[in-house]
């Protein structure tokens, strides 16, 4: 038997397992990517002959990987957000990404300067990589299926982690090439250097990517629901759901091609498909689409990380680069998420569940595969990927645990107070 029919055939298996097991472990204090990880772990601890998941010797195909999946998700994240944009709804977004994004980015990087004794290049890379939340790993905290009118809105904590993670990985961008700039060597810490990254790689390629996604998503949203042509209206009514797909591709490759960032663009274009038409059941298609396709793109990423770990790829990573991880992870996020947070429309209980479920996931990887392939930055390699892979696994274990039950606590709480607020219905007078 060839390894890579058997790379197939579990594959396969695993795609069958994501469709099964979403509604079984729903109630259990464990997550769905918890399972597929360690599930990788158990796959290549034993003797198969699968494929080597080496990140470094297959950095072109993790990338590119990570890629569709990070885009995939996106999109998912974008159709899911029932509430319209305003300056006060998304304050709690806009807090987490000015200040939290940038503030955690250079906790990671003193520390891995301080601690590691790692150059300024490689410590500003390791902060770009892990500051970003994830899209893709953070469903158990995330809004779910988009909702049909206002009355259902998104809860503070899930709105404000999907619309972060939406946003992040674009915003984080900037640092990674920072980071690749420094590596490279040459240019220093000088004012004409800054200026130019501040104008390029922040403000004309973020606004590109907010101009791509915003065109884009209406013209495709009038399409689908408020276009004259009889053909595009029955796209809507088709219930083709795998025009989502069509739409992450073309907001991507548009922005990419103008030289902004395609992620901003995609999840933006997301968010403006939903607006154009909010209470289109249509949406609920194209959102199921991209959930099953992130889904299975998900569990062959896990599956491939948990082997890579079992393998010997956490065997570079010292006892100071396994604290960066914990630090990152259980103080740096918790704590600058929760101070940035004070004295905004989230409630205590809800802040510190906000600021706690920052996970890193998906996106870390395609960012370091990413710079990798760029310049070095004077660390092994090995080194960074495997504090990068450790780091992903302890939020996978950490955040998973957790996720089920702080959210159900939050939803009790949430349906009391609902209650109460709420009268009861005086009986009809006979």
């Amino acid at each position: 038997m060839e390894a890579l029919d058997l790379a197939f055939a579990l594959a396969g298996g695993a795609a069958v397992c994501a469709a099964v097991l979403p509604g079984t472990v729903r109630r259990w204090p464990v997550s769905l990517p918890m399972l597929f990880l360690g599930g990788g772990v158990l796959l290549f601890l034993l003797p198969l002959g699968l494929p080597d998941p080496d990140p470094v010797a297959h950095r072109s195909a993790l990338l590119h990987l990570t890629e569709l999946c990070l885009i995939v998700s996106l999109m998912g994240a974008g159709l899911a957000l029932n509430r319209p944009f305003g300056r006060r709804a998304w304050s709690t977004t806009g807090r987490l990404l000015i200040i939290v994004l940038p503030l955690t980015t250079l906790a990671v990087a003193a520390v891995a300067g301080g601690l590691l004794g790692w150059p300024p290049a490689a410590a500003l890379l390791l902060g770009a990589v892990l500051s970003p939340t994830d899209p893709v790993l953070a469903s158990d905290v995330q809004v779910g299926e988009p909702a049909d009118d206002e009355e259902h809105d998104d809860d503070e904590v899930r709105f404000g982690l999907t619309s972060e993670a939406g946003l992040n990985d674009g915003l984080a961008f900037p640092f990674v090439y920072a980071a690749v700039a420094l590596g490279l060597g040459g240019a220093g810490w000088s004012g004409g250097w800054l200026g130019e990254w501040l104008l390029k790689d922040v403000l004309y390629a973020c606004a590109v990517g907010v101009l791509v996604g915003v065109v884009v998503g209406r013209l495709l949203g009038r399409m689908f629901f408020r276009s004259e042509r009889p053909s595009a209206r029955r796209l809507a009514e088709r219930s083709e759901g795998f025009v989502a797909l069509a739409a992450t591709l073309l907001a991507y490759g548009v922005a990419e091609v103008a030289h902004g960032y395609g992620f901003i663009a995609v999840f933006t274009a997301g968010c403006a498909i939903r607006s154009v038409e909010r209470s289109h059941g249509y949406h609920g298609v194209l959102h199921g689409f991209i959930e099953q396709t992130e889904r299975l793109l998900t569990v062959w990423l896990l599956l491939l990380v948990g082997g890579f770990a079992a393998v010997g790829g956490l065997a570079a990573l010292s006892w100071r680069g396994a604290l960066v991880g914990v630090l990152l992870v259980l103080v740096f996020r918790p704590v600058i998420g929760w101070l940035a947070l004070r004295g905004g429309s989230v409630e205590p209980r809800e802040r510190r569940a906000v600021a706690f479920f920052g996970i890193r996931g998906i996106g870390s990887l395609f960012y370091l595969a990413y710079a990798l392939g760029e310049t070095g930055f004077g660390v092994p390699a090995e080194e960074l990927w495997a504090i990068v892979t450790f780091t992903v696994m302890l939020s996978v274990c950490v955040h998973g645990v957790t996720s089920t039950p702080a959210l159900a606590y939050l939803d009790r709480l949430r349906h009391r107070r609902r209650r109460r607020t709420v009268p009861e219905p005086r009986p009809a007078s006979p």
